[in-house]
Parts: C-alpha cells; structure tokens; sequence
C-alpha cells in the first residue's frame, strides 16, 4: 500500500510511518551512522578532462543536429586509497555559452531599446535593434565560441555542492554541455535524448577507466591548479554499480530521461544508476515514467520552472521512494554559481521577478500552499545550503546505504539550522 506523506520541513517530528518495501525497506530504529571509511578524505582535489568541444555526437537514430564537447570537471577525495567510491555524475542546463562580455552589454542595451520602441509603436527602430539582438546573440551562444572568448563554465557552477559530495567519499563528475545547448534551438523533441546520451557516453568512459584503468580518459584529466596530469588511480576505486546523476534545469531534464524506464536498457554494461536529484528540471514528466529509480526534485516558488509535475505524475506508480521540495522564495538561477549574480560571471542574474516590497519576489504558482503573492526572497548563500542539505543526505542514503538520512529526507527531522517553513517536502514511499 503506498503512502504520501505531505510535511513542511522543520516542523516538529511528525512520527511518520512508513511502510515496510522490500527493495528499501527503513528500519524502525535506524542505526547509527557507520563510520567513515578508512580512504574517506577530509579535503577534496579537483581535475578536469576536455577531448574536444565537437567530441560528442548523439546517437543518429535521435535525428538530433549538432555536436558537443566531451569534457567535466571532476571532485575526488584526495585520499581514495582502495576503497570503492560511489559515483555521481552531474549536468548543468541551458544558459549561454561564451563569456563575451562586450556582446552581453549591447544586447541587454538593445533589447530595453527594441521594447520602448515598441511602446513608442516605432517599428522600424524595433526592427533595427532585433537585428542587433540576433547578432549578438549568435556571439553568446556560439560554438565553439569566438578566437579569444572563454567559454562560460557552467560545469563549474555546482561546485559548492560537488566539493561537500566529494568530502563524503564521492567522485563527482560535472560535464559540460555548451554544446548541446549551443544547438538545441527548434529540437525540443529530442534534446533531452541527446543530453541523457550523451550522460551515457560520460558513464562508459568512467566505467572503462574504473575497470582497467584504459580508455578515452586515460591520462587525459589534469588538476586544475598546477595542469598537471592526475596521478590518482581511479582504477578499482570508483564503484560503478553506485552511480548517482544530479540535473539543473535542462540537465536536470536529461537526467530524468536517463533514469526513466524506457531508458532503463540503455545504460552502459556495469553500470547502475541507484538515484537521480533533479534541480528545477524541465522536460518530459508526462511521457517518460520513471518508476524503478529513487528519485527527488526540489524547486522555487519564484521560479517559472513547475518543477512539481515530475512528482506528481510519476508518484501513481512509482516502486521506489520519490521526494519533492519546494523552497518558499526559491528561484531558478541560483543553484548554479556560474549564473548566478554573485558570481559575476557574463549573463548572470537573477531570475525571480521582484515583488511589490523589497526583499521580496513573485510566487509563480497559485494555490493553498504557494499563494500567487509576494514571498520572502531566498538569499543565493541560503538557497545553496538547502541544496547541499538534501543532495548529501539524499546520495548517503541511496548510495552509501546511511539509513540515518531517511528521516532528515522526508521531513521527519529537520536539518539543523534552516529558517522554519522554508522547505516543504512531499514524499511517496513507493509499493
């Protein structure tokens, strides 16, 4: 029999019953948390591997037009020893893709310039500066970008996130899809195939590195302090039947189409995926199931992005435990640093509209739980932690097995030190 518990975060213990389910059954007194492994580090190297921005094309059977690159930031204990890490690969979603600042500055001149032309019912003046519009654009969603135009990293946006993962005894990849998102323009209908193919290709290549240390990636990632090539052996470390996937925005949309069941077949040999976060998603939640993955999604009230439909549909028949969180105040932006205001990086804003008083921003939904009004503004700082709460716990519990988190995951306990009424979590424990 399955059970939704609907609970706002940081309440008090609501003394939830759960139902016992054989693939993930909870005990009634979980244990205490088994101690870190003896390779379990306590500070984090990074690395990075690029084997060409057009290295990627999506399988041909999708009809999708364009290439991407193949390359990721990478987050790993600096002790990994010989024990068997679990594995979680991420992917960023759709932004722009060169930090050409100068074309940024004319394009956000001319488009305020376009709209009071139209106000103005000047068209020919509106027309002038569409024309600028376009080609400023096609400078900010190049690829690959112009000679002498870095590429805007939002791989490295989540690195907050990956860095705490990584202190836990993760390897975290984070991939790159400038690419994809440079050419995604008119393929609604199959772009999501193409990011989870192309999450795919990542996963091959690691399981072909963690099993015989060969492969595309062999001797290809250099740290990123020094340049120097990683000496780390990766081989027999990373345990690739304990995978995880992590998506924001569009990414979060191809994760949810790699974990869903019609994707299910195509997973690399050796590879199995226990569970998938997805940060504001978009996508298919209507035609891809996913019923057999644990899964949770969080989101804004401030962000456009309903993000809740992956829940609500997928809970009529889900065998394993989904969770939903909603951030009262939440946008859509701040989960990526790189987007980000603070960042300061090129194309960074934020994204929620203001509300009528300041410190304040627009819910997006109506309703008895997220009335369509002004709402407290969650600060970048704030949001990110809420984040770096939930994915941990949520990837100890599915892919270290720490059964401690389960109660911290459906709002039973709260996580030490959030504002009350912040987060309100949905869950359903699956048949």
């Amino acid at each position: 029999m399955k059970i939704t518990a609907r609970l706002t975060v940081l309440a008090c213990a609501l003394g939830l019953s759960v139902p016992a389910v054989p693939a993930y059954a909870v005990p009634i007194a979980p244990p205490e948390p088994r101690p870190a492994a003896p390779t379990a580090a306590d500070t984090v190297r990074t690395a990075r591997y690029d084997l060409g921005d057009q290295a990627f094309q999506p399988p041909a059977s999708l009809g999708y037009v364009g290439r991407a690159e193949l390359a990721a930031d990478v987050y790993y204990p600096a002790r990994l020893g010989t024990g068997r890490h679990p594995l979680v690969v991420m992917q960023h979603g759709h932004w722009d893709t060169c930090a050409d600042a100068a074309a940024a500055a004319e394009n956000a001149a001319a488009l305020k310039a376009r709209d009071r032309a139209l106000e103005q019912g000047d068209e020919a003046e509106a027309a002038r500066q569409q024309a600028i519009i376009e080609r400023t654009s096609a400078r900010l969603w190049a690829w690959p970008c112009a000679h002498g135009t870095a590429p805007i990293p939002s791989s490295a946006g989540y690195d907050y996130l990956a860095r705490e993962l990584a202190r836990r005894g993760f390897v975290v990849v984070s991939v790159g899809t400038n690419g994809i998102n440079a050419t995604d323009s008119g393929q609604a209908d199959t772009v999501y195939q193409a990011r989870a193919a192309l999450l795919d290709r990542h996963l091959r290549m690691w399981q072909t590195l963690a099993r015989s240390g060969t492969g595309p990636l062999r001797g290809a990632l250099t740290d990123t302090r020094t340049g120097a090539p990683v000496a780390a052996g990766f081989r027999g470390t990373v345990d690739m039947g304990q995978v995880g996937l992590l998506g924001h925005s569009m990414g979060g949309g191809g994760v949810m189409q790699e974990v869903a069941d019609s994707s299910r077949a195509t997973w690399p040999a050796g590879v199995r995926i226990k569970a998938a976060f997805a940060l504001a998603p978009t996508g298919t939640w209507d035609e891809q199931p996913v019923t057999r993955t644990p899964f949770a999604v969080m989101w804004g009230t401030c962000d456009q992005v309903n993000s809740g439909l992956y829940f609500e549909h997928n809970r009529a028949a889900n065998r394993a435990p989904i969770f939903d969180y909603t951030l009262t105040g939440g946008n859509h932006n701040f989960y990526n640093r790189q987007w980000s205001p603070s960042g300061g990086q090129v194309a960074s804003r934020d994204d929620a509209l203001p509300g009528t008083a300041p410190g304040t921003c627009q819910s997006q939904y109506a309703g008895t739980d997220h009335p369509q009004q002004d709402q407290p503004r969650l600060a970048e700082r704030a949001q990110r932690q809420i984040t770096v709460n939930r994915v941990t716990a949520f990837f100890e519990r599915f892919l270290q097995d720490r059964t401690d988190r389960h109660p911290l995951l459906t709002g039973e306990r709260p996580f030490p030190g959030e504002p009350a009424s912040t987060v309100t979590t949905e869950y359903d424990a699956g048949r």
